[in-house]
């Protein structure tokens, strides 16, 4: 019998990737992965493709951003960025040791390295670089502490939501991705929200699990300067090491007006603080994996509930259109139980419930 490790392996480098012989494919994960990086790396073998391996060792972040001169949090790594620019596929692994290790770094430190790390993410996840990527979860201790399970629990939660039929799942919420696609106006009202913005001209995509494992989620791009309202989101967010909860955004013309948040202000601040446009909005998605419905306090899960949006801070992806570059993309997740989206003056979806 096959294990799910394997199946998941060939997921990856099969439908995510669609990998061919002698491309290049960055395998990039901590020893937390081991497992899988072994069998990602098997896989892409039989596929005729050629594999590179950047194994993250645990610990190494929080001494180096404790240790870390200036002189090392400006050095930009050629070498890593010339590795991806000739790469053909990436391939992420989001597991963690400890999600919680930067918490007492400083917050100034760490958006340093982000901003000189920008161009090469840019190149794997921008789309500047033409780079097939995805990003895949594979069961952690950690990840199942914060979710509050058992490691078992986790395992069976994490291979649901990746190992689903994404073929089903495309073929039912195609015609909402259209319909936001030939969309222009978005509203989103009810409990804590009251928020307007034109997504007019934008590309609005359907997630199948081709760029994340799991998938699930209509994605698109707000234009820059069209978002006006406010909203209070009800799940926590980690951003560099730190938790921030209930956090409160105000926007006009498309900017961050007013912000709070009732832990880790200061680390909120300094968030959409970071560059000029760090404190407009990138993206706006929505979550559809039928396989998630609980908040896990891991953002490549959470961001799919269903019965949830989402709004990322920063950079805007090219596939969305663009129109915002910025060294950060920092999802938030909202409940949208008691809340309505409208599009174009109808309502599309109520209290999580699809109307169309």
């Amino acid at each position: 019998m096959v294990s799910r490790t394997v199946k998941l392996a060939k997921l990856v480098v099969t439908y995510c990737l669609n990998v061919k012989p002698k491309d290049n494919v960055i395998i990039s994960g901590s020893s937390e992965s081991e497992k899988f990086i072994e069998e990602l790396f098997k896989e892409l073998i039989l596929a005729k493709a050629n594999p590179l391996v950047n194994m993250h060792p645990k610990n190494v972040d929080y001494f180096y951003f404790k240790h870390a001169n200036k002189d090392q949090l400006k050095n930009f790594p050629k070498y890593w960025y010339d590795a991806v620019k000739k790469a053909n596929a990436y391939i992420e692994i989001d597991t963690q040791f400890n999600p919680r290790e930067l918490s007492s770094c400083d917050p100034k430190k760490v958006e340093t390295r982000e901003k000189i790390m920008g161009p090469i993410l840019d190149q794997v996840f921008g789309g500047k670089g033409g780079i097939r990527n995805v990003v895949v979860a594979y069961p952690c201790l950690a990840h199942a502490i914060e979710a509050e399970m058992s490691l078992d629990e986790w395992e069976e939660f994490v291979y649901s939501a990746c190992l689903v039929d994404w073929k089903k799942l495309t073929h039912k919420f195609e015609r909402v991705a259209k319909t936001f696609h030939k969309g222009e106006e978005v509203h989103l009202i009810g409990e804590n929200i009251d928020l307007k913005f034109s997504i007019k001209n934008k590309n609005a995509l359907l997630e199948d699990g081709k760029e994340n494992l799991p998938g699930g989620e209509i994605y698109m791009s707000p234009v820059k300067q069209t978002l006006n309202g406010f909203v209070k989101f009800e799940f926590p967010s980690f951003h560099n090491g730190k938790e921030i909860r209930d956090i409160f955004l105000r926007f006009k013309n498309g900017k961050v007006v007013e912000a709070d948040a009732k832990k880790n202000k200061k680390a909120l601040i300094s968030a959409i603080s970071s560059d000029k446009n760090a404190s407009y909005v990138g993206e706006f998605g929505i979550g559809i994996n039928p396989m998630i419905t609980r908040y896990t306090n891991n953002l490549l899960f959470d961001e799919k509930i269903s019965g949830t949006i989402h709004l990322a801070l920063g950079m805007a992806y090219l596939e969305n259109g663009g129109g915002n570059d910025s060294a950060i993309h920092w999802d938030l997740v909202k409940d949208m139980k008691n809340a309505k989206i409208i599009l174009d003056n109808k309502v599309v979806q109520e209290n999580g419930k699809w109307k169309i």
